[in-house]
């Protein structure tokens, strides 16, 4: 392992540890889970850093091996979203509508939460997407598309109900 790319990697890590850890917990949603998920994380990219080819591309690197953290750890448990968790939502309506909105996130399947995740709550441009989830960009789009329609519709049915 090339020293300069250690020490690149730290100074990235240090960089973008809030970035890193709000991706962990847009998934986990468990602020423990989420540090000790990128605390794996980290400890993963310092072990295969020897198979980054491109320093470049460091940041799609990292957030792949972030997701996958989580993909993993959300595959190993049911995720349980405590109420007070959401803390920012100043009013009782606009709490239920996050609620629902994070109750519709959970029925995607992983392959589209993670495309709605990084693009609205990373900013992760399309191309971006594609390159973090090794897919080509029109899959990322039809993901998106169909993520989007499904969360919809989930919301809809949700509205009918109440």
């Amino acid at each position: 392992m090339a020293q300069s790319s250690l020490v690149r990697l730290q100074a990235y890590v240090e960089e973008h540890q809030a970035e890193l850890y709000r991706l962990a917990y847009s998934y986990l949603k468990n602020r423990d889970d989420a540090l000790d998920a990128v605390q794996e994380s980290i400890v993963r990219a310092i072990d295969k850093l020897h198979t980054l080819r491109d320093e470049e591309r460091l940041r799609v690197w990292l957030t792949r091996i972030v997701v996958n953290e989580c993909l993993s750890r959300l595959r190993r448990r049911r995720p349980v979203v405590p109420l007070e968790d959401w803390d920012g939502a100043e009013e009782q309506h606009d709490r239920d509508e996050l609620w629902d909105l994070r109750r519709s996130l959970d029925t995607l399947d992983p392959k589209l939460r993670t495309v709605v995740i990084l693009r609205f709550f990373e900013d992760r441009k399309l191309e971006e997407i594609a390159q973090i989830t090794r897919t080509p960009l029109s899959t990322v789009k039809t993901r998106l598309y169909r993520a989007l329609a499904q969360l919809r519709l989930h919301l809809e049915e949700q509205e009918v109900l109440s």
